[in-house]
Parts: C-alpha cells; structure tokens; sequence
C-alpha cells in the first residue's frame, strides 16, 4: 500500500509545518536533513523513525520513489535529529518491509506499505 499523493502534497502544506515543531524532539518523529541530489539545496522533513541499535528504519508511506528517498540514496547520507540528538546515518538502503533487519518498534506499521528506508546511524 502507499498514501496517494495528494494526501502527500497537502501534507507538504499544511501537517509538516506543523509536524516540525516537535518532530525533532518527539519519538519516534524525527527529522530528516538531506541535500536535493540536482538543486544541492537543504531540505528538512518530518519522519516517523524507529531505532534498534544503530539501525535506523524509516516505513515509505508514500513510496521509494519520493523525491527525498531518491536524494538520500543518491548522498548515501543523510543527517537525522530524533530526541533532540543529531546523528549522521549511512549506507540508506530499501528493503521489503517484512525483512527481519526492519526495527522492532517498525515491524507493526511497515505491515501495511511495501518498502522501508534503513540505514546505520553514526555520531553526527
């Protein structure tokens, strides 16, 4: 499954503004900088993301092939900000969303989407 995108646009609009202010701060909300892989501008968007060590996982509601996936794994980085902690996480990669190396706290919402963005956080 995958959100429409004109639930996408409208959340662009209206909810991530919202959602910035407390995402940062607000687990398992969190957001996600990264660096448009044509323009090289900074983008900033809220994410729900679940942490299990230093794996990082990131259920696709609106797909693998939005604008910021593809920047991410273009970078093959990308910072994160999760409880008010910056951290620097590496090697993004998509794997179905019933892999077992999805995190714990993931496994319930990736049941309903397709594909989830993981990666290795590092001291950022």
């Amino acid at each position: 499954m995958r959100i429409p995108k004109t639930v996408a646009r409208m959340n662009k609009v209206v909810t991530n503004p919202i959602q910035r202010q407390w995402a940062p701060r607000l687990a398992p909300w969190a957001m996600i900088d990264h660096v448009g892989r044509k323009s090289g501008k900074r983008y900033s968007i809220p994410v729900l993301a679940w942490v299990d060590g230093d794996q990082l996982s990131i259920v696709l509601t609106y797909g693998r092939e939005t604008d910021w996936v593809r920047n991410v794994q273009a970078a093959g980085e990308f910072g994160i900000t999760r409880k008010s902690r910056h951290s620097k996480v590496v090697r993004p990669r998509i794997i179905p969303s019933d892999s077992p190396d999805v995190a714990k706290g993931a496994r319930v919402p990736a049941r309903f989407f397709d594909s989830v963005l993981t990666g290795t956080i590092v001291d950022g």
